[in-house]
């Protein structure tokens, strides 16, 4: 299984910055060990949770910093890069990957600046279609919210409206590589610069999707604001890890 990692944004929202946003130091834990990680290093983890064993990360050209601290490989996942010359947004970032991945196996995608749990989210998306792993948010007007059903089928996604019908955003999908080719073909008709919007064109060809609501907890780092928001959260978990580590 493949993940997408769209990294080659300039992180506008958080300037100024000496090097890729996605680089942005947080601190975690491994195994009682406090060490500080780069945010993207977290969507890494959860990938390599969920099964994804290939991951690609579209970066823009000044982005050498991203390749000299994942290298070849991270965290047991093979590495590839794509280059995307210029910023013409998220849609086209992600599919620069096409060539890579093959139509009938899976990928996930997920945003680099972002730190959720739990870590295991991707292992509830279910295989064969087009799934959605949705998070509770305070503020979904930022995000794009996610209106399903009593099944849990989605039946729009509203994209950063004032007032959204719900709380729960997307905060990663998965979806065959064929499925990304159909995106990839409804996005060239209209060259939308929301992933959202493409994902509406798709429900309305026929298209199913499935909005899971497992996520528990999601946070933008993209902003100031974001980032001294996940200092908190992560700071506030690692305190219960700590706890938990004197006591074993």
């Amino acid at each position: 299984m493949w993940g997408i990692i769209p990294a080659a944004g300039i992180g506008s929202r958080i300037q100024p910055l000496a090097f890729s946003k996605e680089l942005l130091p947080l601190s975690g834990h491994s195994d009682c060990y406090e060490r500080p990680r780069a945010v993207s290093e977290y969507l890494l983890e959860r990938m390599v949770a969920g099964g994804i064993e290939k991951v690609c990360f579209i970066i823009a050209p000044g982005k050498a910093d991203i390749v000299n601290y994942f290298g070849g490989s991270a965290l047991g996942a093979q590495i590839f890069y794509c280059v995307q010359e210029k910023a013409l947004g998220l849609c086209d970032a992600i599919f620069r990957a096409l060539p890579l991945i093959p139509a009938n196996e899976h990928v996930c995608i997920g945003l680099p600046d972002t730190v959720w749990f739990p870590e295991n989210g991707l292992k509830q998306l279910p295989d064969g279609i087009l799934s959605l792993l949705l998070f509770p948010v305070s503020q979904p007007q930022h995000f794009d919210a996610v209106v399903t059903d009593s099944r849990g089928d989605v039946i729009e996604v509203q994209v950063k409206q004032s007032n959204p019908d719900t709380t729960w955003i997307w905060g990663a999908m998965k979806m065959t590589g064929g499925i990304l080719n159909d995106l990839h073909r409804l996005w060239l008709e209209s060259r939308d610069e929301y992933l959202g919007t493409v994902i509406n064109e798709y429900l309305s060809q026929g298209g199913r999707v499935s909005g899971i609501k497992a996520g528990a907890s999601y946070v933008d780092v993209g902003t100031l604001r974001g980032y001294h928001e996940a200092l908190r959260m992560l700071a506030a978990r690692r305190d219960a890890e700590r706890l938990l580590c004197e006591a074993s």
